[in-house]
């Protein structure tokens, strides 16, 4: 190939003419290695079954699924627990021929893990759900089934193997559903009973902060107020009854006084009974200046002083007495009715006094206690809010508790009677007639491929080391000349003539386009 000029597509046309014989040879003879190198590797047998993956019966409006999350992700769990030693034993060890090779019982199961494959089955009417709605945005398209698959070197263990594989996915999909919902709900009841222990805690400091702060609770704050009020009115009442009752006794005990001052200047001085109702008509008036007033106040020092000349005088009278007797010291006529009658008002007056008295500090009593009440009623509100926010809590809590154990018992006992999401085997493990590796059409064409990049390789090399100058663009190229003349290309098949030596000279060049050139 004469270097430094631009190559045209007639000069890859007569390149690939002039190699096809190079090109071809590789192409047909690399097929035929390939088909016969497909021969030198063990052949392995693929077994295949069908899972299908049905919804649940019960719609989900009605009950809740205990079990949401992806069905590609169970079955890539699913799949890691068949595959485990303790469920993966049992299987290899019934297929001696497994072990063929001196392998040892970990290899094999290392190269069945590596064999089993679970591909999903994807399309699209997966995607609409049993109520004929449309996949959320986001959501992960459904899995209507899932393909099992494995290969070995013997087609009956391939069928076998991969039986026993499907029935124990088939199995731990149903015991692993049945034992999240019993777990669930398990796990709810207890939570329930926690719940139910703390909301009796909680209704028991309720009800005792009710006893505790009777009459002191946010709603009786009004009453409260209306009872303070209510109070105070009949304390007002109360202190003008006493305020009347000691103005009557007073004005009652003065006229008594004036009526005994009078009937005992009749009677005479002398008189020990009159001495004795004076004595006690000022102790009477004593106590009632006591009651009043201080021991310092007048009236109680001259009332002191009047008693104690009484009792002097009646001391006089009976030793007068005492030594014979005495016509003028004989007993008086009793106290008239007027006098007998204001007594008996002053006594009455007393008693009202008395109770009003009672009253009185009864009402005060009740006055300080709604008082305080009242003021402690923002504390006993805070603390109130704060133990039935808790309670309402708990009690919210546990009403929601109870709903998800309803939902869950019921999911659970879905799972029980098969209603929930099944898996049920649609096709079984086939028996494989043919070989899955090596694919000998396969092997063919990859040889097929390998043998024209072998030959198109092959023809371009030699193009590459033919120098040969061919037509006008090689003679520029190489002679960097012009051309001064072109003659046709000649044959040997011409009659020989004396010039027949010249052109079969010129032929040794070799020429494509029918023309000698020369310079």
């Amino acid at each position: 190939m004469i270097e430094n000029r631009d190559l045209t597509l007639d000069d890859y046309l007569a390149m690939f003419r002039r190699r096809l014989k190079l090109i071809l040879i590789p192409a047909l003879l690399a097929p035929l290695v390939g088909f016969l190198i497909s021969y030198a590797f063990t052949a392995k047998y693929t077994s295949q079954a069908l899972v299908l993956v049905e919804g649940q019966k019960v719609p989900e409006g009605v009950v809740q699924p205990v079990v949401t999350a992806d069905l590609a992700q169970r079955i890539a769990t699913m799949q890691q627990q068949v595959l485990g030693r303790n469920r993966l034993q049992p299987i290899v060890e019934k297929r001696q021929r497994l072990f063929n090779g001196g392998k040892s019982l970990d290899d094999v199961l290392e190269d069945v893990r590596a064999s089993v494959q679970i591909e999903p089955v994807v399309t699209d009417l997966s995607a609409i759900g049993n109520t004929g709605g449309r996949r959320k945005p986001g959501q992960g398209s459904a899995v209507p089934g899932f393909y099992v698959t494995f290969t070995t070197a013997n087609p009956r263990d391939a069928q076998d193997v991969c039986n026993d594989l499907t029935s124990a996915i088939l199995t731990e999909f149903q015991n692993s559903r049945e034992a999240v919902a019993e777990n669930t709900t398990a796990f709810i009841s207890r939570q329930l009973e926690e719940a139910k222990r703390n909301l009796d805690e909680q209704d028991a400091k309720l009800a005792q902060f009710k006893r505790q702060y009777s009459g002191q609770l946010p709603g009786d704050e009004d009453n409260n107020w209306k009872a303070l009020g209510t109070l105070n009115s009949q304390l007002d009442a109360n202190t003008q009854t006493v305020n009347r009752a000691q103005q009557d006794k007073a004005y009652t005990e003065s006229l008594l006084a004036q009526q005994l001052a009078a009937w005992k200047s009749a009677q005479g001085s002398t008189n020990p009974q009159s001495l004795e109702t004076q004595l006690t008509t000022l102790q009477s008036q004593l106590l009632s200046l006591q009651a009043r007033y201080t021991e310092d106040h007048p009236d109680v020092i001259k009332t002191k002083a009047d008693i104690a000349e009484v009792k002097k005088r009646l001391a006089e009278v009976n030793a007068a007495a005492a030594k014979g007797p005495d016509p003028t010291l004989k007993a008086s006529a009793s106290e008239p009715p007027e006098i007998r009658q204001l007594r008996l008002q002053v006594h009455q007056y007393e008693d009202v006094l008395t109770q009003a008295t009672r009253e009185q500090k009864r009402l005060s009593d009740q006055i300080r206690n709604y008082q305080s009440r009242v003021a402690i009623s923002p504390e006993v509100e805070e603390k109130y809010k704060q133990l039935t926010r808790d309670y309402d809590t708990a009690q919210k809590f546990y009403a929601d508790l109870l709903a998800k154990r309803s939902t869950s018992e019921m999911a659970t006992d879905m799972e029980k009677r098969q209603q929930g999401e099944q898996m049920h085997l649609l096709n079984a493990a086939s028996l494989p007639e043919s070989p899955s590796f090596p694919n000998r059409l396969l092997f063919a064409a990859g040889g097929l491929g390998g043998g024209l990049v072998i030959g198109l390789g092959l023809a371009l090399w030699v193009e590459l080391r033919d120098k040969s100058i061919r037509n006008e663009a090689d003679v520029l190229a190489s002679l960097q000349m012009p051309v001064l003349v072109a003659l046709p290309w000649v044959t040997e098949d011409l009659p020989a003539n004396g010039n027949g030596k010249f052109w079969n000279r010129y032929k040794s060049a070799g020429e494509t386009n029918g023309e000698k050139v020369g310079v």
